[in-house]
């Protein structure tokens, strides 16, 4: 089981970058923002450009352990560092789930279903 939201680690150092990066949104992360805000998928609360450690994810579900990375061009030359975020994340408790930025865009509704299933899973394990 993960830390609680409030006690897991985060670099302050990393706030404007987060901020800076929610107000910037690639249309991948707005199409999938406006799918999970506000409660709207499987009543889960979603943060946006979370800090945790030194990294800043691009969703977060404190409820069910679950953050969400959504892979696009950015992360083309990333390949260590990614590899890095993942097995830091992994080490906190936290679920991982990679979504390749060209599915969002070309078939978004069957994603939503698959993190949809995903997190109903992980919420009646949690439970």
């Amino acid at each position: 089981m993960a830390k609680s939201y409030l006690n897991l680690p985060s670099n302050p150092d990393l706030r404007a970058k987060a901020t800076k990066l929610r107000k910037a949104g690639n249309l991948s992360e707005v199409l999938f923002w406006n799918k999970v805000k506000k409660n709207q998928l499987f009543g889960l609360d979603f943060d946006r450009q979370k800090i945790i450690g030194n990294f800043i994810v691009d969703f977060y579900c404190p409820e069910i352990n679950l953050v969400i990375e959504i892979n696009g061009e950015s992360h083309d030359f990333k390949g260590k560092y990614d590899q890095d975020r993942q097995l830091f994340l992994r080490s906190l408790g936290l679920i991982v789930l990679n979504i390749e930025d060209i599915r969002i865009k070309k078939d978004l509704e069957n994603v939503i279903v698959e993190v949809f299933d995903l997190c109903k899973m992980l919420k009646n394990t949690v439970c």
